[in-house]
């Protein structure tokens, strides 16, 4: 019927959303390895194993929090494109997993080209450097369900290990040492209690104050990306006993997901540095000790249990350092912080 409506009149751009779609696969073709099977016309992602004895799959799926409010108030992307992949990738690293491949899910009410190139180019970058392939996702135009600065983005990875190789914490003994890694900032955890703290949403001018502490503005550090690990310990995965990656319920809540039962892990506070922004969070908020190290990663964003003859090499690979031990738990406490 001549003047009825149409997708376009209903907000979905659908002529937009092919464009779309042929940059995505433009950039996602410069992570592809030789074993990603590019078939054209396809509805899924084709990915060829070989070269492993007993491979076991091993999987990871995140978003990036309320920190995307922050880069939606700043109008930066491209550091959650590289938050989005590393997240996902360290979690399968705990397993001792290499990352193969990589698909993201993207929706939002109109169809901001900037703002979606910017997050490809940062996920395209960030599979690169974990040496894993972009080989599909989904672009949703979802008009009427977000406001025009509103999006939601989600990550998968799949990875590999080999079963004899796979790290899952049977190995940590009383006595193993706790190397930590040291994190880029909050990563991609305790942005809901960042932003009333600073009552971001109610003042988006706070992003753009200057820190002397900080050398830069509060905006720019609490966009850091968060840091991928795989790179520096997949050279000594072998010596790793144990790992936890230190995010949503900080130290307190993820070291006991790794540990045996009977085993606690003893930090010692004064091992490690922890970066500036958490003080300017903690002073800021009246907040105390007990809740920051319950909320945020504290310096530290990933640890390893490795026994004490391995201790030099795990270290100078992770570029981290000795921050406790694996001791008997003789209290309820999984972790003490001395």
């Amino acid at each position: 019927m001549p003047g009825g409506e149409t997708y376009r009149s209903a907000g979905v751009d659908l002529e937009a959303l092919d464009e779309m779609k042929e940059r995505i696969g433009a950039l996602s073709r410069v992570t592809h390895s030789p074993q990603v099977i590019g078939a054209p016309g396809g509805f899924a992602g084709l990915y060829r194993l070989e070269g492993y004895r007993q491979p076991v799959l091993v999987s990871s799926t995140d978003g990036v929090g309320t920190k995307l409010r922050i880069a939606s108030l700043l109008g930066h992307h491209e550091s959650l494109g590289i938050d989005l992949v590393n997240l996902n990738v360290n979690d399968i690293l705990t397993r001792g997993a290499k990352p193969l491949f990589f698909l993201d899910y993207m929706s939002m009410g109109d169809l901001d080209r900037q703002r979606t190139d910017s997050l490809l180019r940062g996920m395209a970058w960030a599979c690169r450097e974990a040496g894993c392939s972009l080989i599909g996702g989904e672009t949703a135009q979802m008009p009427g369900f977000y406001t025009k600065d509103s999006f939601g983005l989600a990550g998968f990875v799949v990875g590999v290990v080999e079963l004899d190789a796979m790290i899952d914490g049977s190995r940590t003994a009383e006595g193993d040492v706790l190397v930590g890694m040291p994190s880029s900032g909050l990563h991609t955890n305790g942005f809901s209690l960042v932003r009333k703290v600073f009552d971001i949403d109610g003042d988006p001018a706070v992003l753009y104050k200057r820190y002397d502490e900080l050398n830069h503005t509060l905006g720019e550090a609490l966009l850091t990306p968060h840091r991928c690990y795989s790179p520096l310990v997949e050279p000594v995965l072998p010596m790793i006993n144990a790992m936890a990656h230190i995010t949503g319920g900080g130290l307190m809540e993820n070291l006991p997901r790794v540990l045996p039962a009977g085993l606690c892990a003893r930090l010692e506070a004064e091992a490690w540095e922890v970066p500036p922004i958490f003080g300017i969070v903690q002073s800021e908020g009246n907040i105390d000790d007990d809740e920051m190290f319950r909320v945020f990663n504290m310096g530290l964003g990933m640890v390893a249990a490795c026994a004490p003859d391995d201790v030099p090499a795990v270290v100078a690979a992770t570029e981290g350092r000795v921050v406790g031990k694996v001791v008997g738990q003789s209290g309820e406490a999984r972790v003490t912080i001395e």
